[in-house]
């Protein structure tokens, strides 16, 4: 299937890239990232490839500054979204985007499946429902929009300075403590399984279009991730498990986000569990340190 990837240099466009396997002909433009709010030279790529799928994995995605600048965050995760739905549209080409967890508001205690009511806390999740509403909107017939939660992955995101378990390792190099939240569940997701389900899902014949969550499986707070890390990685330093109240600074965070991928588990797509990905991505950063 021949596809245009949006964002190939992030820590899931490499994935995606690394994934594909021969199913998918991944096409990455050759003169560096396509800018994603650009929908005449998005066009244009599309046009010369000749593309049957169009993935979007560029984003906006730093909570404070899209808090600082709702106006670009919408412009990134919305209106740029729906133009892309638009190209599609016109070109009967599928559309593949992804939203967040934090569509939700963390007001239950039980994993959001598709079905439930997104209610947004921040400005960063309310740009990402409004990118999905504009893209079903605009080409529901072809629009396939995959929320997923925490991603980490050896790329690192770059608006964030790395991915969190990378920086708590760093971190523990020089401390003997480190302080780390205990009031956000979620299920962190290594980028190289999302990628891989993500890619089994788009392969499936007459997939239906729409919402789908896609994580690893299971829940813990960021202590509980940052310690099964550490003891994987055989770090001695000691977790000190913080309960912040919720607070997290000046962007409202849902205490709850966890997702139930009741969709691609009809299918029968499944995720490992976090501590399986957290072993197997530790694995590969180590390696990586060791060969440095």
């Amino acid at each position: 299937m021949r596809t245009l990837l949006i964002g190939g240099g992030g820590q899931l466009g490499t994935e995606l890239i690394a994934a594909a396997n021969g199913r998918f002909k991944i096409i990455v433009p050759e003169r560096g990232e396509l800018d994603v709010t650009d929908s005449r030279a998005v066009g244009r790529a599309m046009d010369g490839a000749a593309v049957e799928l169009l993935i979007n994995c560029a984003a906006f995605h730093d909570l404070e500054a899209c808090e600082n600048d709702p106006g670009l965050a919408l412009q990134v995760n919305a209106t740029a979204v729906s133009e892309l739905a638009h190209l599609c549209r016109l070109r009967s080409v599928r559309l593949l985007t992804f939203s967040t967890d934090y569509v939700f508001p963390g007001d239950q205690k039980t994993p959001y499946d598709e079905n439930a009511r997104p209610y947004p806390l921040q400005a960063y999740g309310a740009s990402k429902r409004a990118g999905e509403l504009a893209a079903l909107e605009a080409w529901g017939e072809g629009t396939y929009i995959i929320r997923t939660c925490g991603l980490y992955g050896p790329q690192g995101s770059r608006s964030r300075g790395g991915n969190f378990i990378a920086k708590r390792l760093a971190e523990a190099a020089t401390a003997e403590v480190l302080e780390v939240g205990s009031d956000l569940i979620c299920t962190p997701t290594y980028a190289a399984d999302l990628a891989a389900a993500v890619l089994d899902l788009m392969a499936v014949p007459g997939l239906d279009p729409g919402v789908y969550h896609l994580t690893n499986e299971g829940q813990c707070s960021w202590a509980e991730f940052t310690r099964a890390g550490f003891e994987a990685a055989g770090v001695k330093t000691r977790i000190k498990a913080i309960d912040r109240g919720g607070d997290y600074g000046p962007v409202k965070r849902p205490p709850y986000s966890v997702l139930a991928n009741k969709r691609a588990r009809a299918l029968g797509i499944t995720l490992p569990s976090w501590p399986d990905a957290l072993e197997r991505y530790l694995g590969r950063y180590l390696a990586a340190s060791t060969a440095s």
